[in-house]
């Protein structure tokens, strides 16, 4: 069943979607039906739109997503399509950073570093240091940061678990992460936000590639 909204607000939220998701996937960022997109609603940011599991990402539209929990990821909704599979992922993120929109896509750059630095066992920390787009992820010292790269457990509640416990425990952190051969995940307090410190990340993984010199990684 398609997504209705019954107010301007979730129309509006859920056009933004299908907008965005549409742009990354021109990029090469969501091919097929990979990547997910949500949002908190502006009016109950308690609940937030998400997109359906299994959607052409180049053909999404406003109808093709799914209202949730913000905090859990339980479909709110009878009826609905399924939401995305890293749903639980995103509801995390919400639910320790009080973020208000989240990105996860396969961009190239950012998947490479995810694959050659992650683990299967363990969060690996890939250090970045210096490059002035550090100051796009609005860190309280862009000097620097360290970040997280996350197994990519078949049990994706297993991901989400690591995530809450990873962002509580260092507030200061990027706002984003990688998926071991899988991805990356940026966040923000709009869609807009999120979506340059997605390409912050992007870029800065392309630079790390470009440079070829020794990444810094430390395991937990």
């Amino acid at each position: 069943m398609s997504y209705a909204p019954s107010t301007a607000v979730g129309k509006q939220s859920a056009q933004q979607l299908a907008d965005l998701t549409r742009t990354l996937y021109d990029r090469g960022w969501m091919p097929g039906t990979s990547g997910n997109v949500s949002l908190r609603l502006p009016d109950d940011p308690d609940r937030a739109l998400i997109t359906a599991s299994g959607r052409d990402k180049g053909e999404l539209t406003s109808r093709d997503v799914v209202e949730v929990d913000a905090r859990t990821g339980r479909a709110t909704l009878p009826g609905q399509a399924r939401p995305s599979a890293e749903t639980s992922i995103h509801a995390a993120v919400y639910r320790v950073t009080g973020a208000r929109a989240v990105i996860h896509a396969h961009s190239p750059y950012a998947t490479v570093i995810a694959h050659r630095v992650g683990a299967e066992e363990s969060v690996a920390s890939l250090r970045v240091e210096r490059f002035e787009l550090l100051k796009g992820l609005g860190l309280d010292d862009p000097a620097a940061t360290d970040l997280p790269v996350f197994p990519n457990w078949p049990q994706v509640d297993r991901i989400s678990e690591d995530v809450a416990a990873h962002l509580a425990a260092r507030g200061d952190g990027p706002p984003g992460l990688l998926l071991a051969d899988h991805g990356v995940t940026a966040w923000g307090d709009s869609l807009d936000q999120a979506k340059n410190r997605l390409e912050c990340l992007e870029s800065l993984c392309q630079l790390l590639v470009l440079a070829q010199s020794e990444l810094r990684v430390s395991r937990t």
